[in-house]
């Protein structure tokens, strides 16, 4: 197995260095993915609007490309503010492993977790997945395992509570549900991927989770950066079929203290400047906030990102 990582993580990081050759590299999940929609709309912008030409370079999701990140074989990445704070801690699946060279550009916008099941489902509640076939296993996608144990833990579930099927990401995890190997399926909201599920099987519906204390603290047992949100119906949101609270939390966009200061600085200037840009690329970005793009978390942020924000007054000193 170590051989097999060892062989796997050589030939991303030669991916990467391919990727470098043609320009700025951004990794992402893969597509249909939040996370690629959202690199490929940034992409544009900051190649439009700075003359930086930019690549995406897709990965099964941010576990596997933060290494390659952190060694500054790629320039960026897209990922949870909560997986970039373990990984550059080197804690939980990072255990031994800490990349420290992480540093945060800014924050992108709340990542709404669906819990999906066929709109004529009989399912009506989370509780009523026990003994149901689901997604499990995650092994390139760790960071998703604590947020389904954070999800199962409102409806009073843990995930022995379910019959697993095997599925290395989301993506291939919507594909499972998508064939009726799973009843149900977890992702982002607004991704491309769940528009396309919703048409494959004639609709699918989100699972409500109960906005109380008692929720939230069982949320954030498991993943300690989630929040409850609201969402409501609207044709950027497939499968909200009524208003219904589920699990949130940061997506941030993040680079190596080895990725060069005036790269990260035009990459800040053209996200803060060009929201309308990027809404026209990927409206996810409705919910962006370009003075929200900066705020005291775990991690630091990139001297080019601060230059930038001290320009703006959104710096303040710690």
């Amino acid at each position: 197995m170590k051989l097999y990582a060892l062989l796997t993580s050589a030939i991303f990081i030669g991916m990467a260095s391919a990727a470098l050759a043609s320009g700025v590299g951004i990794a992402t999940s893969n597509p249909g993915s939040i996370y690629h929609t959202s690199a490929t709309a940034i992409a544009k912008v900051v190649n439009d609007k700075e003359g930086v030409p930019a690549t995406i370079q897709p990965f099964a999701s941010p576990t596997v490309f933060m290494p390659a990140v952190n060694s500054g074989d790629l320039h960026f990445g897209l990922g949870s503010l909560y997986e970039a704070t373990l990984a550059y801690n080197g804690e939980e699946f990072f255990t031994g492993r800490p990349h420290a060279d992480l540093r945060a550009v800014g924050i992108l916008y709340p990542v709404r977790q669906g819990l999906f099941v066929r709109n004529d489902s009989p399912i009506k509640t989370l509780a009523e997945i026990k003994g149901r076939s689901v997604p499990g296993g995650y092994t390139s996608q760790k960071i998703i395992v604590p947020l389904l144990e954070a999800a199962y833990a409102t409806a009073g579930l843990t995930r022995t509570d379910m019959k697993p099927v095997q599925v290395p990401n989301v993506v291939a995890g919507a594909d499972a549900f998508a064939s009726g190997r799973v009843e149900m399926f977890l992702f982002a909201m607004g991704a491309a991927k769940v528009r396309e599920v919703d048409a494959a099987v004639g609709g699918i519906r989100t699972l409500p989770i109960q906005n109380t204390p008692e929720n939230l603290a069982a949320i954030q047992k498991h993943f300690p950066t989630g929040y409850l949100r609201l969402e409501k119906p609207g044709p950027e949101n497939p499968g909200v079929t009524e208003p219904v609270y589920c699990i949130a939390y940061d997506g941030l966009i993040f680079a190596s203290a080895k990725t060069p200061e005036e790269m990260v600085y035009k990459m800040t200037k053209a996200m803060y400047e060009n929201k309308e840009e990027l809404v026209k690329g990927f409206a996810v970005f409705n919910l962006f906030e370009p003075q929200a793009m900066v705020k005291e978390i775990p991690l630091p942020y990139h001297p080019g990102a601060i230059r930038f924000y001290q320009e703006k007054g959104l710096w303040q000193p710690k």
